[in-house]
C-alpha cells in the first residue's frame, strides 16, 4: 500500500501545511511549474519526489525533471506531465503519448483547475491537483491524496490550503 500525495502550479510559493498534510505519505507527485529549485528540494527533503517541468521552470528545473513522466507505483502505471488537457480535451502536444501508453493514472497541472474523474475511453482515473500556490485565477489553492493498494485507488481526499 502506497500513500500518495499530489500538488500542481507551486509557483515558487511554500507553505508549511505541504509538510503537514504529506507527512504520511509515501511519495509526493508534482504536475509542474514547481517555480524554484528551492520548493523541489524541500518537497525532497519530506518524502521521495516524482515531478515533471511546467512552463514556467528555468532550465534547472528542466535538467533534473523530464517534460513527461511514466512510471509504476504497485500495480498501477501512471503517466504525468504538465500540460495535458482533460479528458475528452485531451492537449495536442500529449493526446499521441498518452493514447498509447494507456496509463491507469494519468496526472496533469496548468490549469488551476481542480479536476479528478474517470475517463471511460482510456480507462484511466485523470487527476489534476489544482493549483497550491498563490500565482493565478484560482480561489483556492488544493493538494490531493490517495492510497495505491496493488491494482485499487482508494481513499482518494482533496486538501484545501485557502485562499
Amino acid at each position: 500500500m502506497t500513500k500518495i500525495g499530489i500538488l500542481s502550479d507551486t509557483h515558487a510559493w511554500w507553505d508549511d501545511k505541504y509538510g503537514e498534510y504529506f507527512s504520511g505519505c509515501d511519495e509526493i507527485w508534482h504536475a509542474g511549474d514547481i517555480g524554484s529549485e528551492q520548493v523541489a528540494d524541500r518537497l525532497s527533503a519530506l518524502k521521495p519526489l516524482r515531478a515533471v517541468y511546467g512552463n514556467i521552470d528555468g532550465q534547472a528545473l528542466r535538467l533534473r525533471y523530464p517534460k513527461t513522466a511514466h512510471f509504476t507505483v504497485e500495480d498501477r502505471r501512471v503517466m504525468m506531465t504538465h500540460i495535458g488537457g482533460y479528458p475528452g480535451r485531451y492537449d495536442l502536444s500529449i493526446r499521441a503519448e498518452l493514447f498509447d501508453a494507456k496509463p491507469d493514472i494519468f496526472v496533469a497541472g496548468h490549469s488551476h483547475i481542480l479536476k479528478v474523474m474517470f475517463d471511460p475511453r482510456l480507462h484511466c482515473l485523470y487527476i489534476n491537483p489544482g493549483a497550491a500556490g498563490k500565482s493565478g485565477f484560482h480561489q483556492v489553492r488544493t493538494l490531493v491524496r490517495f492510497v495505491i493498494d496493488g491494482a485499487t485507488v482508494k481513499d482518494l481526499e482533496v486538501i484545501e490550503l485557502g485562499h
